[in-house]
């Protein structure tokens, strides 16, 4: 079942990564739990060791706060002259980046990543400074408290009871080529605190009854040494990935829940949640998208909106394609380090246990040092109430039986040409002709049609299902198995097109949309751009808003006469403060006949696109939503970029 292959895509996005990291500067953050465990002390004493190795070192900005330790070893570095800006009538001095530019060192220092400037310098925060040095080429070392991850903000809010300004971007975290923990228990830096070593002694008593209280900073040291540990984790993930490593190492705990279409997957999701909770663990949700299964679109779509009830409960979701389900779920799980799989099992008889093995016994065989953990689920003897079908679904089965007739009459032009025998050929094309349909049911019925119609008009004794004629039962059961096994491999073979189009349609699409975007400049025409593309690809009227002061505006239609009531434009408010879809085919406010989707960047939420389908019969299913998604994370990418571009035109102006 294993694959020791490297994965060819890991490889190469490593060898691109690696490319892009030759060309940049490289980024150290000395990372703590609180100010005063030593993070500038760390990073000047290191600076200093790597100086007398004859790396050219200088001092962007460090702020002493009147240590007296930190300013002597300040005096062992060449200090770049600050800038000095004149803000409300007052001197105030900053980090100055031209200088740096200009004086292009091999390694400078930055105290304080999550600083914010003082209006009148280049960039709003230090941190777009330490972008705009690594970009150039120019190595840097920073340090940063836990407080300030712009992931962890609400999570450091309720620790600390206060609101956290200043704030650093997850990506440039994660653009790090090292982070170095500097940790302190928490009674050693309160010693710190009393003894004047952190502020000066007004500030430290300030700081003692609000913000260093022990509770808080065991807390936020918690913080700290998670977030080094999913960075190291994600580290050990590439590696294993780039390297075609498929055994598990248990270093972390990474739970998968495998979601199938069935009421039980609520039921596993809950689980799953509640135990990776438990172990403070990731966990992921796969649907494996398999023409093995041959399920309804009704069911898929149930799959998928499984799938979508694990997201909200915080899984990272995924969507795997494959005809063999035991081999794509246990090779994603190994490419994951995924240490405990999670899937549902239901009690059958033993006779189809004996001839039929579950998917959870599948994945128990295989699974070799992963766990495997399974939800019995027992099957209810109660008949099922099934969704009324449409009359449309009975004409693939009076089209097997008008071939299957239209056989029977060629047969009988042919009986007095050709053997007996050679007649099932004939029938044998037209089973593959129903195969052809795409669909199980017909095509099984159009096989026994077919040999019962070869045994009754043309087997003797004629008009009668009974033979005497060994050679003829031989030949009926073999033709049947035969028959079985084409129509068998026909209906995959459609159902793996019609996934692979499936994909295909959807990158072609986001290409297409990404290629528009790039050639277009201005919110309003990105806005446009992307809104009429989709219009025209889903058949939909669509509405983009953007806030104003504290009010959602529209900003471009796909028609000019478009227009929205109260209701609609409270819905709009709803999915741009919580950052969630709302309305048709959704579990939010679905009585709407349109789908509101956030705007969704790296800044947080930008706006809401409002789409309403010409025909909303059969529009609003799972694939569509979680395309229409993605062209709007597109879009949000797009109007992000650009309005970075503005901000850095309008600071070089």
């Amino acid at each position: 079942m294993n694959d020791s292959r490297p994965n060819p895509n890991a490889l190469l996005q490593r060898v691109l990564e690696e490319e892009q990291q030759q060309q940049r500067g490289k980024l150290k953050i000395y990372l703590g739990a609180a100010p005063g465990v030593g993070k500038t002390h760390s990073m000047l004493h290191e600076a200093l060791e790597e100086q007398t190795k004859g790396l050219d070192i200088v001092v962007g900005i460090v702020e002493s706060h009147g240590r007296i330790e930190i300013e002597e070893i300040l005096k062992n570095f060449v200090v770049l002259p600050k800038l000095t800006i004149d803000y409300h009538g007052k001197k105030l001095q900053e980090f100055d980046l031209d200088a740096a530019l200009k004086r292009n060192p091999g390694l400078i220092l930055m105290d304080e990543m999550a600083h914010t400037n003082v209006t009148g310098v280049r960039h709003k925060k230090r941190w777009q400074d330490i972008k705009e040095l690594l970009d150039r080429g120019i190595d840097v070392s920073t340090t940063l408290n836990v407080q300030h991850i712009e992931s962890l903000n609400n999570d450091v809010s309720q620790i600390i009871h206060a609101p956290v300004q200043e704030t650093v971007p997850d990506f440039m975290i994660e653009r790090a080529n090292t982070i170095e923990l500097v940790d302190l228990a928490p009674e050693d830096l309160l010693k710190r605190l009393a003894e004047g070593k952190v502020y000066v002694p007004k500030q430290a008593q300030l700081a003692a009854e609000f913000y260093f209280r022990k509770g808080n900073l065991m807390a936020l040291r918690e913080l700290a040494l998670r977030t080094l540990a999913k960075r190291v984790n994600t580290q050990v993930l590439l590696y294993r990935q780039g390297q075609g490593i498929k055994s598990i190492w248990h270093i972390m705990e990474k739970i998968l829940v495998c979601v199938g279409p069935g009421p039980e997957s609520h039921k596993l999701i809950r689980s799953a949640k509640r135990i990776a909770a438990s172990f403070q663990a990731d966990w992921m949700a796969v649907y494996v998208d398999s023409p093995r299964t041959q399920l309804s679109r009704t069911q898929r779509n149930q799959a998928i909106k499984n799938l979508f009830f694990a997201e909200q409960l915080g899984a990272e979701t995924h969507i795997l394609m494959g005809y063999d389900l035991v081999r794509e779920i246990l090779n994603f799980a190994r490419e994951q380090n995924v240490t405990l799989i999670m899937i549902s099992k239901r009690i059958q008889t033993r006779w189809k246990n004996f001839f039929f093995r579950s998917l959870a016994d599948e994945i128990l065989r295989y699974s070799g040092d992963i766990d495997v953990y399974t939800i019995t689920e027992m099957v209810k003897k109660s008949p099922k109430k099934a969704l009324p079908k449409p009359l449309t679904s009975w004409f693939p089965y009076f089209l097997s039986i008008s071939i299957v007739s239209v056989t029977t009459l060629f047969n009988f032009l042919l009986y007095s040409l050709v053997p007996d025998a050679n007649l099932i050929m004939v029938y044998l094309i037209g089973m593959i002709a129903i195969a052809s349909l795409g669909r199980t049911g017909p095509t099984i019925s159009g096989v026994f049609l077919s040999l019962l119609a070869y045994d009754f008009f043309f087997v003797p004794p004629y008009y009668s299902f009974l033979t005497s004629d060994a050679d003829y039962i031989f030949n009926l059961v073999m033709m049947f198995v035969i028959a079985f096994i084409i129509c068998r491999l026909i209906l995959v073979t459609r159902r793996q097109s019609e996934i692979a189009r499936l994909a295909e349609y959807q990158t072609s699409t986001l290409y297409t949309l990404s290629r528009r975007l790039s050639r277009t400049r201005g919110i309003v025409r990105l806005l446009r751009t992307g809104i009429n593309y989709i219009s025209e690809i889903f058949h939909c009227e669509i509405i983009a808003l953007l806030p104003k002061d504290t009010r959602l505006v529209i900003r471009a239609r796909s028609k000019s006469h478009q227009e929205l009531d109260d209701k609609e434009y409270s819905i709009a408010q709803w999915v741009f403060e919580l950052g969630q879809k709302a309305g048709l085919g959704t579990d939010t406010l679905s009585f709407s006949n349109a789908i509101f989707i956030p705007l969704i960047g790296a800044r947080g939420t930008m706006g809401v696109l409002r789409i309403q389908p010409f025909k909303s019969d059969d529009w609003a299913t799972p694939e569509k939503i979680q395309l229409l998604e993605s062209c709007a994370n597109q879009i949000a990418l797009a109007i992000e970029v650009d309005s970075l571009q503005e901000e850095l035109h309008k600071s070089n102006a």
